[in-house]
């Protein structure tokens, strides 16, 4: 789930805005800008809201509007060469404050002009940035603070009227009747999610770690409910801006900093002028990308003059950069000195303002607001704290409106009170309530039935069909924390209408702890599986596991799986598990093997039992851990590797086992980042088995006979086409994120990106497995066989292109080696595809 879940937060907000995005009174002023002698107007003076980055710069005739949704005492008005002066604001929504201004006394320091760089703002910069590791906050030792993060979402843009006249859609005008407020464009705006969360945030250096405790949290929104996921997404750990990074990871993009090390590779400054920012007098500087179809920020970053650090930045990204759904992107954050002397951002607003998904839907307008209070310093915690990175007070839910009047930085608006209140009305109104259950059970999979405390489904696998079980139904169950916070219990009935055979799962789990997260739990299934298609290969992809039951299935078996398991969460990264694992083979297609050497009866058979003993160690350093309900479930790691290492002993004469044998497996799973060349993501693994067993226990890597294009699979080998007991592979892909794509003026509105990948797999098995299998059976039907590799790797490299309509990915595959290779089931191999596949991306 790597992103899964953070990704079903946000684009929940921006989809279920745009078809069913804040806004608060908006503070209109306007002017004109003056010399106090000439009476000419004075063009790209500075005005700005007091105490604010709320501003703008006057035209060349010297006037200007500003809009604002708050406040100050007063309006600054500056200009090169003038004295500035400040003006008194009223508390009205409309106002015109004309400024004149008187040349300046002094006369202007000098300004040198270096050959590289040209403009003055290089000057700064560069001193910024040889700067910035003194006052990056992640030089502390450790750091902690108060949290209070805000997120609101409304819909928009429905009550306009579109190209050629057209009025609104049917959707656009039942919103149109729903209650509302007054966006900052004067439009009606539906509040659709309303959270405030409040938490302990702490961090430390060495080892790098993070901890987030949330102390409360209160959700509203539709198809959504107040649960502790929800809170968790929305809390401080997914709100971490920090310029002074290199890149600044957002909607799962790499975004160059201005103040980071590619700054003068991708940016342009210029300088702007000088200003007061609380007690200090700051470098106002503006930036833009280079190139305008890059990813990167345009705004305007403020330098302390005397530490030559960041004091506020107001960066934007907006719909010619390649990200999906975003007609803007912008953050504000304020940074203000410690008593250690670092610079820690204390205010950040991030708005995202989405763009339409179809011509003539609402589009979607998604606020997120935290800030930072009570800062101590370089007082870490031992290591052992910070574990789990994210956990919920048992009443986080339990708070009183005395309480959020107390930690809120501010007291809300008026607007911000009623958009509270309307989106409980929007939430409640039966089609918003349907579309929202429509939403939720399109992501989630699964449908509650409150008054029995359980989620039927998942939906994805309640049908299929196949040559061996014909129609195939399924009906799945789970319990949730209203049926108990210590029990899971979970289970699914199928039924085949050609087999009309029954198959079923039944589960139960229990968390002997939550802190660390122990758990122990027993499973037991009977189904219809193949070989070469399982649980353990094909990972968490859930489509492709329905996909496989669909068709026609080779080498299918019955078998009964009797699991016993303890899983704990040791700290530091590491969680271990043990299992104990019975389970049986019951081939329905002609397969037979010879037994062991030990074995006294040795007559050729065909189906065995084995009894596993496993050992399951894995370590996931830079792993967000969120707790949904009953379930844990991971958010991903972006800077370290996830690694696994699993060893499995077969134990003969234990509950019936057929089998004495070892498995070892290794797995390392990483993405990094190749400055504006995109991010490149890789897969390690390999294992052995330095035993003689029948080849259904043997290593089987995992094919894809579909037309779809599987991550974790090679694309162009047959179901079952090789078998080991020894491998090695890599798999990796690189991204480039529309490098090229966005340098042609043809493609650059597609923001279509560009994409390499390649997967080569090394592999042998022993002789003695080879001569396990005989010619025939008991029966004497002749024994399918299997294929190996020789000393020839399996290689297979394609190129691609992803975000095609925001949605489709193609890819090209080319299969180099093993060409003419026939496999034991008679399908010939195909040595170039092409192959589709798709999700919602930004």
């Amino acid at each position: 789930m790597m992103h899964f879940l953070r990704r079903f937060l946000l684009t929940g907000l921006l989809f279920s805005c745009s078809w069913l995005a804040m806004a608060q009174t908006t503070y209109v002023i306007s002017g004109r800008v003056t010399d106090a002698v000439t009476g000419e107007g004075i063009p790209f003076a500075s005005i700005a809201i007091k105490g604010t980055t709320i501003g703008t710069t006057s035209d060349v005739e010297g006037r200007y509007t500003i809009r604002a949704k708050r406040l100050a005492d007063s309006l600054q008005v500056l200009s090169l060469g003038y004295q500035s002066r400040f003006y008194r604001l009223m508390p009205v929504e409309t106002q015109v404050v004309n400024a004149q201004l008187t040349a300046g006394a002094t006369k202007l320091q000098e300004v040198k002009v270096y050959a590289k760089g040209g403009d003055p703002a290089y000057r700064v910069m560069r001193e910024a940035i040889r700067r910035r590791a003194q006052y990056d906050p992640t030089r502390l030792s450790g750091y902690q603070y108060d949290s209070y993060t805000k997120i609101e979402g409304y819909v928009n843009n429905f009550s306009q009227k579109r190209r050629k006249g057209r009025s609104p859609g049917p959707i656009g005008r039942l919103l149109g009747k729903l209650p509302a407020i007054t966006d900052g464009n004067g439009n009606p705006a539906v509040p659709v999610f309303v959270s405030e969360t409040f938490s302990n945030f702490y961090a430390r250096t060495n080892p790098e770690k993070q901890k987030e405790r949330v102390l409360k949290s209160h959700v509203t929104g539709v198809g959504v409910s107040d649960g502790g996921l929800i809170a968790q997404l929305t809390g401080a750990s997914f709100q971490q801006y920090n310029f002074y990074r290199n890149s600044l990871y957002v909607l799962r993009k790499d975004i160059p900093s201005p103040v980071g090390a590619q700054w003068e590779t991708v940016y342009t400054f210029r300088m702007k002028d000088t200003m007061t920012l609380g007690d200090a007098v700051c470098y106002e500087i503006e930036f833009t990308p280079k190139r305008a179809a890059d990813l990167a920020f345009a705004g305007t970053v403020w330098i302390d003059t005397m530490q030559v650090a960041l004091a506020q930045i107001d960066a934007r990204v907006d719909k010619r950069a390649n990200i999906n759904f975003v007609d803007e992107l912008h953050i504000e954050q304020e940074w203000e000195r410690t008593a250690s002397g670092v610079r820690f951002p204390t205010q950040t607003q991030v708005t995202i303002d989405t763009d339409e998904p179809a011509p003539r839907a609402p589009g979607a307008l998604i606020r997120f607001f935290a800030t930072a209070r009570n800062i101590v310093e370089n007082q870490p915690k031992e290591a052992g704290f910070y574990d789990p990175s994210i956990e919920l007070d048992d009443d986080y839910r339990m708070a009183d409106v005395a309480f959020w009047q107390r930690v809120r930085p501010d007291s809300l608006s008026a607007d911000e009170w009623k958009a509270m209140r309307v989106v409980d009305s929007v939430r409640n109104v039966p089609f918003i309530k349907v579309a929202g259950e429509i939403i939720k059970l399109g992501v989630l999979g699964y449908k509650p039935i409150e008054n029995w405390h359980i989620d039927v489904g998942p939906l994805l696998y309640s049908y299929a069909n196949n040559n061996i079980e014909g129609n195939r139904f399924r009906l799945g169950m789970r319990t949730n924390t209203g049926f108990s916070r210590k029990w899971l219990l979970s289970g699914y009935v199928a039924y085949g209408t050609r087999d009309q055979q029954f198959k079923y799962n039944v589960g139960i789990e229990r968390i002997l702890s939550r802190k660390p997260w122990t758990v122990v739990g027993y499973r037991q299934t009977y189904d219809l599986e193949r070989i070469g298609v399982s649980a353990d290969n094909i990972g968490g992809n859930s489509f492709f596991a329905a996909y496989s039951r669909f068709g026609i299935i080779r080498r299918p078996y019955f078998q009964e799986d009797k699991l016993l398991y303890f899983r704990r969460e040791m700290g530091s990264g590491f969680t271990q598990t043990l299992a104990l694992r019975r389970r049986s083979f019951e081939p329905l297609f002609p397969f037979a093997f010879r037994p062991q050497p030990q074995d006294d009866d040795q007559t050729i058979r065909s189906t065995y039992q084995v009894t596993e003993l496993t050992s399951e160690t894995r370590f996931a350093p830079d792993e967000v851990i969120l707790q949904n309900d009953n379930v844990r479930v991971s958010a991903g790691a972006t800077r370290k590797p996830i690694v696994t290492l699993r060893y499995t002993l077969g134990l003969r004469q234990v509950f019936g086992s057929d089998f004495t044998y070892h498995r070892v497996a290794f797995s390392l799973k990483h993405s990094f980042r190749m400055g504006v060349l995109g991010r490149t993501y890789y897969t390690l693994d390999g294992g052995l088995i330095p035993s003689t067993v029948p080849y259904p226990l043997l290593y089987t890597p995992l094919g894809n006979e579909s037309s779809f294009y599987v991550g974790n699979a090679y694309n162009l080998m047959n179901f079952f086409e090789f078998v080991a007991d020894r491998w090695a592979s890599a798999q990796v892909e690189h991204n480039f994120n529309g490098l090229l794509f966005n340098r042609l003026p043809g493609l650059r509105r597609l923001k279509w990106r560009e994409l390499v990948t390649a997967k080569v797999l090394v592999g042998s098995v022993s002789s003695a497995n080879v001569a396990l299998i005989p010619p025939a059976d008991e029966q004497g039907r002749a024994v399918e066989g299997f294929n190996s590799l020789s000393r020839t790797p399996y290689v297979e490299v394609g190129y691609g292109i992803d975000n095609i309509f925001k949605v489709l990915r193609v890819d090209a595959i080319h299969r180099l080696t093993y060409r003419d290779n026939l496999s034991r089931t008679g399908i010939p191999v195909t040595p170039f595809a092409i192959k589709v596949s798709g999700w919602l991306a930004f």
